[in-house]
């Protein structure tokens, strides 16, 4: 695969097309203006030293090699060799709670957009570890899988929201469950002193369990060997949940009764419990990232390309050769090469 070490430098290849436009409109031109001088047969008997292939031929040589030029000084790089690297890590699955209730607004600018904040600063603190996204509602999705690529998890962070489940409720137990599965199957289970093991679910939620068992789940975790935090986010005494981002109307259930969403903090207590885990605030981001530090690192395998080959001189060569091959050729006949008649025939 080819990488480039400066990507914004190819934009530069729109010169190199806007060159051939203009190449086509001044040919153009002067073709016209010959016209306008004489007879096409009169001209080539007045000039017979003129070649008609010689303006060609230079502008195809600019042109590519402007466009090598410009690719050369990208930096074009090659990788050479893709090989598992093993490394000290740490291997951490967020399940997001993105229900209906975590649209409340009593975090601003909400409950769902102020997890997507403390995750984003959790994947910035990342260097070596793994991490992979879940989202949950009535029931849990897998919304990328545990990898070490953090900009895609940010990208994909970006869009998890509500209208991405099809079914609303808060399944905290099947988040937990799926989120064990998703480990990979490579990555040792070491403990220190302390029992600290390598990996960890990170459950971000209001703690509105309505669907299973979130308890019996974070202990199973807990016996593999995997830690179950908890972060709870929301009012205890409940706010309204709006109907959709920044509206001011407010859900209603099938009574017309305003739909009121509370944080339930003594489950999400019991489900860390569980897991031998930590319940962290929603506003103690710094203390889930310094508990998250506290984990052993283990081995983790890696598939990176661990060499790469410039390859910028084969472009600047041929870039080279060809703007010296531009330099060279004459607008006019070459009065050497006149007197090797290659391809006329004897009479």
């Amino acid at each position: 695969m080819i990488y480039f070490t400066h990507k914004e430098i190819l934009w530069f290849l729109l010169a190199a097309a806007f060159m051939l436009v203009g190449y086509q409109l001044y040919w153009r031109y002067r073709r016209r203006s010959l016209a306008q001088m004489g007879d096409s047969s009169l001209l080539d008997y007045l000039m017979p030293d003129a070649s008609r292939t010689a303006h060609h031929w230079k502008f195809t040589l600019l042109f590519f090699g402007t466009a090598l030029l410009i690719i050369a000084v990208s930096g074009p790089r090659i990788g050479t060799k893709l090989e598992e690297v093993e490394q000290k890590g740490r291997e951490i699955i967020i399940a997001l709670d993105v229900s209906n209730s975590m649209l409340a607004e009593d975090i601003k600018p909400s409950r769902l957009e102020r997890s997507k904040q403390m995750i984003n600063r959790m994947v910035d603190r990342m260097s070596s570890d793994k991490i992979g996204l879940i989202v949950f509602a009535g029931d849990a999705y897998t919304q990328i899988p545990i990898t070490d690529d953090y900009p895609s998890v940010k990208m994909f962070l970006a869009g998890a929201g509500p209208d991405m489940v099809s079914k609303q409720g808060t399944a905290i137990g099947s988040a937990i469950r799926l989120a064990v599965r998703s480990f990979s199957s490579s990555s040792a289970i070491e403990s220190d002193e302390k029992g600290s093991p390598g990996r960890a679910v990170v459950v971000i939620t209001d703690g509105e369990n309505h669907e299973d068992d979130a308890v019996g789940e974070a202990t199973r975790a807990s016996d593999k060997g995997i830690r179950v935090y908890t972060v709870g986010l929301g009012d205890p005494n409940g706010v309204p949940v709006p109907v959709r981002p920044g509206s001011a109307a407010n859900r209603r259930d099938k009574d017309g009764q305003v739909v009121v969403s509370k944080l339930n903090k003594k489950l999400l207590v019991e489900v860390a419990a569980a897991g031998n885990g930590a319940y962290i605030a929603g506003d103690r981001i710094n203390s889930l990232i310094d508990e998250l530090d506290q984990l052993q690192k283990t081995e983790l395998k890696t598939r990176v390309f661990s060499e790469f080959a410039e390859r910028f001189q084969y472009f600047a060569g041929f870039a080279l050769l060809f703007l010296v091959l531009e330099f060279f050729i004459r607008s006019r006949k070459n009065s050497l090469l006149k007197r090797f008649n290659l391809f006329q025939t004897e009479r």
